[in-house]
């Protein structure tokens, strides 16, 4: 299995952010991922994931701050487009 793709929004402005997080999502196959780095810590983005894809995500912390958080977000098996 190659690593995960890397998805670095912090130069991007915070209106495309969540629009390209959700573009990349939804390009995964099951069982892939890809992790996001971030400058702030992402929890309303899970709450968003939770809300339209629940059951559908797997989500990891890799780093939490203070200036880089890291999140590695999936598509599991049980997920259909």
């Amino acid at each position: 299995m190659s690593q995960p793709k890397t998805l670095d929004v912090r130069k991007l402005i915070p209106m495309d952010r969540h629009r390209l997080i959700f573009e990349t999502y939804g390009k995964l196959k099951p069982g892939e991922s890809f992790v996001l780095v971030n400058d702030h810590d992402p929890k309303p983005l899970y709450y968003q994931f939770e809300a339209e894809h629940t059951g559908e995500f797997s989500w990891n912390y890799l780093e939490q701050g203070p200036a880089t958080w890291q999140v590695q977000i999936g598509r599991t098996a049980a997920a259909h487009s």
